[in-house]
């Protein structure tokens, strides 16, 4: 993570107090010793020993960078961003197109970062007695987040690569024979477990809370969040017994003693682990979901009022519905830069972001200085749902019908946001969560830190000849909008790109993980529990979780994330079995967090990854300039469409090549 608080002091001690490791991995002992004789000055001093802590926080991946750059599989590896541009920026389309191997990961290897970190907590737990200057409330401190970051270096390792080579506190010798490196991999769930217990361990020494100035460090809260993420992961039907656990992972054992990576036995209390985890994380009251005040109309500029609730949305005040808040603002102004991040007690870990605020520039016309290719597919479109929380299938009729003919005959203007005249219908009345994220062809950008009145406060059209149509892409044939839709999720009314007049970009702040997470987590959790089981956390923490006992509390949960959203709760039937409510959550998760690089990771646990990514990659028709044939469900015509591939083998990264041949215990994943 890209703790940018400390980064220039890191950088400066790095290249004055440690030399520049270069190895590949644990296993390469020949780059990791290149520093050890530097680890004495690391130890003589507390100011040095942190800034040692920090800087190997700041090499593992870059949590945030999930559009490009990206070292993780992002947004482009999924079902939920598409871009004719290329995988040299966009490592996660190589995924996509075939294009990674084991002997070419196209930059997405994050195993080699994470046990470099695994590594650099373990040389400190052994030797932080060596550093005179530390109080004891330091000492824990310091060893409290080595156990966080190793943790998550683990984590890491699980949710790209699958089961870990677990090497505990060993700090690797050198110059020994090479068996002596040569490790054999953990299952899935002795992985799950390793991870758990240390984020467990951590939690019991890092603070409960940050200072300002120190924002984005983790926190007790962190930890108990991260093991509510990686307990449903490992609960979840490919890691738990599933058809996708058999289909995926049938054949896959160990060749050291023919152990099953992962279990093809259901075990219904991993279910009951992750409810109690998320139960954990609720009870601390600490968190609760972002909103904004209501702006009433007598109290507002023009456009500015929050709109009227539909009938069948609870007016109550929020939690118990959405009568005091504006969903909007309340959704968007956590992303886009509007909410103080320390203001927003949503976010249960975030961080500033570079790469956030940089790549909102994939998503401006060329005009406004931008690359016009982070592209959304028509299947996210029709994932959100009407206003009044009708899906767009079940909105045949009334207020808030849904249509894919004509344009609306006046303007709505609403919580800043406005509705031009003459908008397709298809984009009219939907619900909040879509005006916060998606730029549609006549969509308004506002654009207003730019001085210049040709570059803000325009309607963007992405019909051919129109000013953000695929003619304009001259300079570069691949920026163009080739679904007819942008992501505008992170970007500020005032945000511009354009070079000059004045155009700047508000700072923005990612989610790691946050609040909402955890409440459909738990009903996801709950859902699945048939029987009443009994969960003691390691912390002290009780529960006794059943679905009957605990359903209202998690739909109430799953209830505030709707309302939120201006959208209504829950009816009793969408929740009365666990088949007809899991549909439901599922939908939801990949509307509430769109764009945050869950769905990567969710496709693949639920097993579902190869019937989503069958849909065609479809959008308005780009290649016309004819307003008429524009607004027609077109599959993308080019062949970075027709050359994706999905194999049932990329629900993991293959381990590179060279770690391999470097310890032949380490079996590769399965298909690579």
């Amino acid at each position: 993570m890209k703790f940018k608080y400390i980064k220039s002091l890191v950088m400066m001690f790095i290249a004055s107090q440690i030399a520049v490791i270069s190895s590949c991995n644990y296993l390469d002992v020949s780059g990791y010793f290149d520093d050890t004789l530097k680890y004495d000055s690391v130890f003589t001093s507390r100011i040095y020993l942190e800034k040692y802590l920090w800087g190997m926080a700041n090499e593992l991946p870059d949590p945030t960078a999930i559009f490009g750059n990206d070292v993780t599989p992002g947004e482009t590896a999924t079902d939920e961003i598409f871009t004719l541009n290329h995988y040299n920026l966009f490592h996660g389309k190589a995924l996509t197109l075939g294009l990674v191997s084991s002997s070419n990961l196209q930059g997405m290897n994050s195993w080699t970062p994470a046990y470099k970190t695994i590594r650099k907590c373990n040389e400190i737990i052994s030797r932080i007695g060596e550093c005179r200057d530390l109080t004891p409330i330091q000492r824990s401190e310091f060893i409290g987040y080595c156990h966080f970051f190793r943790a998550y270096a683990y984590t890491l390792i699980l949710m790209n690569y699958g089961p870990a080579v677990i090497v505990g506190d060993e700090v690797m010798s050198n110059n020994e024979s090479s068996e002596y490196y040569s490790r054999a991999r953990a299952t899935y769930d002795e992985t799950v477990d390793y991870i758990c217990d240390e984020f467990e361990e951590a939690a019991k020494f890092i603070p409960a809370d940050v200072d300002i100035a120190n924002y984005g460090r983790p926190t007790q809260g962190v930890a108990y969040a991260m093991i509510a993420r990686v307990r449903l992961h490992a609960a979840s039907p490919s890691f738990n017994g599933g058809p996708s656990a058999t289909r995926y992972f049938s054949t896959w054992t160990r060749s050291t003693d023919g152990a099953q990576y992962v279990s093809q036995t259901y075990d219904e209390r991993k279910w009951a682990l992750a409810a109690a985890a998320c139960k954990r994380v609720i009870d601390m009251n600490r968190y609760k979901l972002h909103t904004v005040e209501k702006v009433l109309a007598e109290n507002a500029t023009a456009g500015d009022a929050t709109p009227t609730l539909p009938d069948n949305v609870s007016d109550a005040p929020f939690p118990a519905g959405a009568g005091d808040i504006d969903p909007l603002r309340s959704y968007s102004n956590m992303f886009n830069g509007t909410t103080y991040p320390v203001q927003n007690r949503e976010f249960i870990w975030g961080t500033y972001s570079g790469s956030i605020t940089e790549f909102t520039r994939q998503s401006f016309p060329l005009f406004m200085g931008g690359y016009n290719s982070m592209c959304i597919p028509q299947k996210v479109i029709d994932a959100y749902r009407m206003r009044d929380g009708k899906s767009i299938e079940e909105a045949t009729e009334g207020k808030y019908a849904y249509s894919e003919t004509g344009n609306c005959r006046m303007q709505e203007n609403f919580s800043g946001y406005r509705v031009l005249r003459g908008t397709f219908n298809m984009y009219v009345n939907r619900e909040m969560r879509f005006y916060a994220c998606v730029g549609y062809s006549g969509a308004f950008w506002p654009a207003t830190s730019c001085n210049n009145n040709n570059f803000r406060n325009q309607t963007i059209s992405y019909i051919n000849g129109a000013n953000a149509g695929m003619d304009k892409s001259f300079q570069n044939p691949l920026d163009y909008c080739v679904t007819g839709y942008v992501v505008k999720k992170y970007i500020h009314p005032e945000d511009n790109w354009y070079n000059g007049d004045g155009s700047t970009r508000i700072q923005k702040t990612f989610p790691i993980i946050r609040y909402a997470e955890i409440l459909l987590s738990y009903a996801e959790a709950v859902n699945h529990l048939s029987k009443t089981h009994t969960v003691e956390l390691p912390s002290g923490h009780n529960y006794t979780l059943s679905r009957g006992a605990n359903m209202q509390e998690a739909v109430d949960g799953f209830n505030m994330v709707r309302y939120r959203s201006g959208l209504p709760g829950l009816e009793p039937e969408e929740y009365t079995s666990e088949e007809i409510f899991e549909p439901i959550i599922r939908r939801e998760r990949f509307i509430e967090f769109f764009a945050e690089g869950r769905r990567y990771y969710d496709l693949r646990r639920w097993g579902t990854l190869e019937e989503e990514e069958s849909f065609p990659i479809e959008g308005m028709n780009v290649e016309t300039n004819k307003s008429t044939e524009f607004f027609a469900r077109t599959v993308v015509n080019h062949a970075d469409y027709r050359n994706r591939v999905c194999d049932r083998k990329m629900v993991f990264l293959p381990i590179d090549y060279n770690e391999i041949k470097k310890s032949p215990l380490v079996d590769q994943n399965p298909g690579w």
